[in-house]
């Protein structure tokens, strides 16, 4: 493999977007797999990063550019794509947040329709780059000023897709092996992406006692409550890449 120039076998490799994605987890199964991944999100270093086939951008969206930046890149990965996937910011969205809103709200009226145009830019993209493409968020109001949900799911749903002496390999004292929690997570998809198949493991506790590690504000503690299930990253790849078909 030449990975700078993303060639297996003197072939251009298939690719795949992931967007406001810092940990790369639901990349993992795709790079396993020979994929270029592209992962964007602005916590990433400035520019063009690359670590093998793991390609690193750091950018920072915006609501009142979505369509530019889509384009930007769309131009930027080219041809080849299979799958984006987005995990759009959710502190505006969530119900968890609710008691928030209405002081948002004074400061700018339009800070939840904005929300929605930042998670709509996974769907601009997908349909840019002609592949698969689907977004996640937390139960909240994405489903009535965007739409439905395609379908929504917890965690252990997925975690057969991992071995039964899984722990996570970033946030251990976070997350119960086999994503083995509750956390009503929604999905909104499109362009071919197909819902992939539960293997359900029963959650160890109604509530994910990891949470108690994440209290506060900081980046670091929304990267940690924000990790992508890695069983339903396997999950997705097996249903969604072209050999599966």
């Amino acid at each position: 493999m030449d990975s700078a120039c993303g060639l297996v076998d003197g072939r251009t490799s298939p690719k795949a977007i992931f967007l406001y994605d810092y940990t790369g987890l639901m990349a993992q199964p795709w790079l396993d797999a020979g994929y270029e991944c592209w992962c964007f999100d602005g916590q990433h270093d400035a520019g063009i990063t690359r670590d093998g086939n793991h390609v690193k951008v750091g950018m920072w969206f915006s609501a009142d550019k979505k369509f530019q930046q889509a384009r930007e890149i769309a131009e930027m990965v080219g041809s080849g794509v299979a799958m984006v996937f987005g995990f759009p910011e959710c502190t505006d969205l969530t119900v968890a947040g609710a008691r928030h809103f209405e002081s948002k709200r004074k400061a700018n009226p339009l800070f939840q329709i904005e929300a929605a145009e930042l998670a709509d830019l996974v769907r601009l993209v997908g349909l840019m780059v002609n592949s698969r493409w689907a977004f996640e968020n937390p139960v909240g109001v994405l489903s009535s000023i965007y739409r439905k949900p395609d379908f929504t799911f917890h965690p252990c749903d997925f975690g057969g897709y991992l071995p039964s002496d899984d722990q996570h390999p970033v946030y251990p004292d976070v997350y119960p092996g086999q994503d083995a929690y509750n956390k009503g997570t929604c999905i909104w998809s499109g362009n071919g992406f197909k819902k992939p198949k539960l293997k359900r493991v029963p959650p160890l506790h109604k509530d994910n006692p990891g949470w108690r590690f994440c209290g506060g504000k900081s980046t670091a503690t929304k990267n940690k409550r924000s990790a992508t299930p890695r069983g339903f990253a396997v999950a997705v790849f097996q249903a969604n890449h072209p050999i599966s078909e």
